[in-house]
């Protein structure tokens, strides 16, 4: 379902891509046309693989098999690595447009700065303008699909030629009722936290960059980090929480094999490290820094709760994924 969902926003990416690259057929290459059409042809094949062949395990013709699933997995890897330094490259270009002015800007350009040759072309139409800002604001949902399609296909790879023990074939139907007590409280409460950050982000981003009163930014960003605060520390709480409940679970720990949960905690604990990354330089930054005022104060407090909380989050999922069933 995520990944439909992911390939359904590639789509309409790649369909934006097309429109735009399409209003500059005079002075682009056809490779530049024909990429994202390959591309949603890609995106529809592989969904319709994956969504029919997940769950196989094939015992006959091993080698071929692992073969196109390493070659499926670098394809995808490849096509990520693409849109990362074609949104990065795009806002690099942006920030430079603003910071200089225009003559500077397209010397640099034809000294060593373009990217392409999309650059040298004109978007001066309003349709034209849609398409342009319209896929690089989906680049996110490709990025996405490709690290989602990536890892189902790395798991599937590692399943070719497995042999599962009987006493796994055990299945467990868990039975979801959204108006039980606690599992409403949790959504409701989880919807409350997303819909008050979407709004703090939004004020966020318009006091930010429209004032030019530093008192409003000021404001604004104090707000952003406080809101930020309380949610790490909720979030920290309710973690260290499971974590003790754990202590008083008499469910054993499955330390059987398993490529999926394997994967999982890998790429759980892959994506912490960039989160720790930051926030280390953050510190380091604030720490470093002079005057130490009320906005530092803010963002060191940011910085280890966030740290704090990635830890105690992954430490409550881990052991979540080494329990047995009920």
């Amino acid at each position: 379902g995520g990944l439909i969902l992911f390939a359904i926003f590639s789509l309409v990416m790649d369909v934006f891509k097309i429109g735009y690259y399409s209003s500059f057929y005079s002075c682009l290459s056809a490779i530049k046309i024909i990429y994202p059409i390959v591309q949603a042809i890609f995106v529809v094949v592989q969904t319709y693989f994956l969504w029919v062949s997940a769950k196989d395990c094939i015992h006959v013709h091993l080698n071929i098999t692992r073969c196109g699933l390493m070659l499926t997995l670098t394809t995808n890897l490849a096509v990520w690595m693409s849109a990362v330094t074609d949104e990065s490259v795009h806002k690099a270009h942006s920030k430079l447009k603003k910071n200089m002015t225009e003559e500077i800007f397209r010397w640099l350009l034809k000294v060593g700065m373009r990217s392409s040759s999309v650059e040298e072309c004109n978007c001066n139409s309003q349709i034209c303008q849609v398409f342009k800002n319209g896929y690089f604001w989906l680049y996110p949902f490709n990025i996405e699909y490709s690290l989602f399609a990536s890892a189902m296909v790395y798991v599937m790879w590692k399943n070719v030629g497995r042999f599962i023990d009987h006493h796994s074939h055990h299945i467990q139907r868990l039975k979801f009722r959204l108006f039980r007590r606690t599992f409403f409280v949790g959504i409701m409460l989880g919807l409350i936290i997303l819909v008050s950050g979407l709004g703090v982000l939004i004020l966020y981003e318009v006091q930010v960059n429209s004032s030019t009163e530093s008192s409003k930014k000021s404001q604004a960003l104090t707000m952003y980090y406080i809101f930020n605060i309380v949610c790490l520390s909720l979030m920290s709480l309710v973690c260290i929480g499971g974590s003790i409940i754990y202590r008083f679970d008499k469910r054993d720990m499955d330390r059987h094999k398993n490529p999926t949960r394997t994967l999982d905690v890998a790429l759980l604990m892959g994506a912490a490290l960039g989160q720790y990354a930051i926030s280390y330089y953050s510190i380091v930054a604030i720490v470093a820094s002079t005057p130490r005022d009320t906005i530092s104060a803010l963002n060191l407090t940011y910085a280890l709760l966030m740290i704090a909380q990635h830890t105690f989050q992954n430490i409550f999922i881990i052991e979540g994924l080494h329990r047995q069933p009920p």
